[in-house]
């Protein structure tokens, strides 16, 4: 193991998520959540195909047991793709990524209702307390939603993007049935693969044809998402899944940047406390799973050849 270097590729992997995310949010303005999750998932597949021949896994990386497994799990991506990049259009850019934060707590519900994983008074407090963060964020939306401001817009981009981390979610529980049986590249393959299917369901509402200009941005998408997912399934090559799991909340801090200094976007104190709670929680979680794996690890040494 390399952590080093698996916390610099997640690093990495965040930033150019982010970037995406940023172009996402050019583009929203003329071309619908369909089209654009299209474009990111078709020229995703060119970046990661070369990178499974560059690896010399090309034919094995693709190979799958399981397709309708992966259509599952593309469904549920693909919902969560769409009300992201829906959500990108109709609010600012941490407040979006504020709200995404709630999906790791929801897979840890999903996995104790569908999985059958234990869930223990300390992860339930931690995902209530990410649950309060969730709901503090939202409350300036429900509040116009209610009373019918000139925000209702925003009100419903929230409950989109809300849906979105439910999607995303139930994805990460059909993620961890498939990954008993599939390799990890399959399943970033497939993905891509049938989230750009998929996204042809939205053709009757509303595609346009891109300007040339937001042409290239589209297609950068793609090929960042692309390049986002390499470097961050790369990265659990070099180091545990809760060692590198903290650093995706680097993304509050890009979100805060990018958001401040390219859509002039000022979050309020309400979303920077929610989101902080949201943080804390998360990274509660992630300590507390850290600590069980080297009980289990301990325990595991510890135990004689009979058992």
């Amino acid at each position: 193991m390399q952590p080093l270097r698996g916390i610099a590729l997640k690093i990495c992997a965040v930033i150019v998520f982010m970037a995406m995310a940023s172009l996402v949010k050019l583009v929203s303005v003329e071309i619908p959540p369909g089209e654009t999750v299209f474009f990111r998932s078709a020229f995703a597949l060119p970046v990661i195909l070369v990178w499974l021949a560059v690896t010399g896994d090309l034919r094995a990386g693709v190979a799958t047991s399981n397709p309708l497994g992966h259509f599952w799990r593309g469904l549920m991506g693909t919902g969560a793709m769409a009300c992201g990049f829906a959500g990108l259009g109709l609010l600012p850019l941490p407040e979006v990524t504020a709200i995404g934060y709630a999906a790791p707590l929801l897979t840890v519900i999903f996995a104790a209702m569908f999985l059958g994983e234990q869930i223990r008074a300390f992860r339930i407090i931690a995902v209530g307390l990410g649950l309060v963060g969730v709901m503090i964020v939202l409350s300036p939306r429900l509040t116009a939603l209610r009373s019918g401001d000139v925000v209702a817009t925003e009100a419903f981009g929230a409950m989109v993007v809300l849906i979105g981390a439910v999607f995303t979610a139930l994805a990460q529980v059909f993620v961890r049935k498939l990954v008993a049986e599939e390799r990890t590249t399959a399943i970033v393959f497939w993905f891509s693969v049938n989230s750009a299917l998929l996204s042809l369901i939205s053709l009757p509402w509303g595609w346009v044809i891109p300007a040339p200009g937001t042409l290239v941005l589209l297609i950068l998408t793609g090929l960042l998402g692309g390049v986002g997912q390499v470097l961050l399934t790369s990265s659990y090559r070099y180091a545990d899944a809760s060692v590198i799991a903290p650093f995706e909340y680097f993304s509050m801090i890009l979100a805060l940047l990018v958001g401040y200094f390219a859509f002039g976007e000022t979050p309020t104190l309400v979303v920077l406390f929610g989101a902080a709670l949201v943080v804390s929680a998360g990274i509660i979680i992630i300590w507390r799973e850290r600590q069980l794996g080297l009980e289990r690890a301990r325990q595991r040494r510890s135990m004689t050849p009979q058992g």
